[in-house]
């Protein structure tokens, strides 16, 4: 059911905003738990966990638990949830593609910041050049949206299936295991002041925005928007559809997307690690986390329909009014925690430790973010943010 034709008794206007301001608080929280593995270790662990650090015990517990509940899941809702945003925000004004092609130029610009000065992991940059693009698809029916999300996104499985019943093992080995004084090297340029950082951060930065964009990020990242506006259109965003229906996506997507995460975790341990099947062991959870995300969604939307008005309910929906603040902060606390600018903790604290972190982090953005919407209307960075776009101040 598209946007243009809602369902006969539609959710009020305030709960869908509140629906998809929980799901947005929901999976930016979660991201957190994801980002801190190489916030806090070298980046390799993104690709291969056993590199670095105790893999052992809790440590491995908690990675287990990550990995199968919320790697790539929490960043394919948030990246969904821009995909509706660009409807959102189109929907309704006059210049609505011109203004939106200002608003992503500064998001680009914000990202490049972001990227360079703190963080290489950034994904704002992606989201700003392929929100220049996806915008002309807004009229798309939700089918045509969705198939084409779902085609976009397998290029990119269907490349790494190619590519690792050929060679990818020498492709991949490299960035799978890398040597010792590669790791330590990361290690101690982290552990130096801002200025040393930018040895590492500088060059990775730019290869994840130039060849890691065009061979990866633009793909997944630009379905990921397309499913979004797909989902939007149809309702399921908007808590528009039924109970019935939310309860079948949340069990069944969560089934399908927790046993296929859990099948790769048992193929990789089954082949040792080793680099020729890391391609193929990347495809459960790549699929796997498409059908997770959708049970979260289903999840979320039954949560606001019983508990909207709920003090977790209301936490998360602030969390995510303020996404793109929180999110730039988490960058900064956990930087500051981690890097030789601040308490220079990198490559020393345990996955479980890590955990510890990101509660902690969880602990001030949530109820800042709530105390914060008590006095203001935009959090700091969205008010900059939109000044800029509209040239005038909110």
């Amino acid at each position: 059911m598209s946007a243009e034709q809602p369902s006969p008794a539609p959710t009020a206007p305030s709960d869908r905003i509140m629906s998809l301001d929980v799901l947005r608080g929901v999976a930016l929280l979660g991201i957190l738990l994801v980002n801190i593995w190489v916030f806090a270790m070298p980046e390799a662990v993104l690709l291969n966990p056993t590199v670095y650090g105790d893999f052992t015990g809790w440590d491995y517990f908690s990675w287990l638990v990550t990995h199968i509940f919320v790697e790539q899941k929490m960043i394919s809702l948030f990246t969904m949830l821009f995909g509706a945003g660009v409807l959102l925000f189109t929907t309704g004004k006059e210049r609505a593609v011109r203004l939106f092609q200002r608003r992503n130029v500064w998001l680009l610009i914000i990202g490049l910041a972001h990227a360079y000065l703190l963080w290489y992991g950034d994904i704002l940059v992606a989201y700003a050049l392929c929100g220049l693009l996806v915008v002309y698809l807004r009229h798309w029916p939700p089918l045509r949206l969705f198939l084409l999300g779902i085609g976009f996104i397998g290029i990119i499985s269907v490349s790494e299936v190619l590519v690792a019943l050929t060679a990818g093992a020498d492709i991949i080995r490299e960035q799978w295991e890398p040597a010792t004084a590669v790791l330590q090297s990361e290690v101690q340029t982290y552990r130096s002041g801002w200025v040393e950082q930018t040895e590492h951060r500088v060059p990775t930065a730019f290869t994840r925005q130039t060849s890691g964009f065009i061979n990866y990020s633009a793909w997944r990242v630009g379905g990921l928007m397309c499913i979004g506006m797909a989902l939007y259109k149809s309702g399921f965003l908007t808590n528009d559809r039924s109970t019935k229906t939310y309860l079948a996506l949340a069990i069944g997507g969560s089934a399908i997307g927790i046993l296929t995460t859990s099948i790769g975790v048992w193929y990789i341990a089954a082949m040792q690690w080793q680099a020729e099947y890391a391609l193929l062991w990347r495809q459960f959870n790549y699929w796997g986390s498409l059908a997770l995300a959708g049970g979260y969604i289903g999840i979320v939307m039954l949560w606001c329909r019983l508990w909207a008005t709920g003090v977790v309910s209301q936490s998360l929906a602030a969390v995510g009014r303020l996404a793109l603040t929180n999110y730039l902060l988490q960058s900064v606390l956990a930087t500051f925690v981690f890097y030789g600018h601040g308490l220079g903790l990198f490559g020393q604290l345990s996955r479980i430790e890590m955990v510890g972190v990101v509660l902690a982090i969880w602990a001030i953005q949530i109820p800042v973010s709530v105390l914060w919407l008590r006095y203001f209307r935009y959090g700091p960075v969205e008010w900059i943010w939109r000044s800029l776009t509209y040239g005038q101040r909110p």
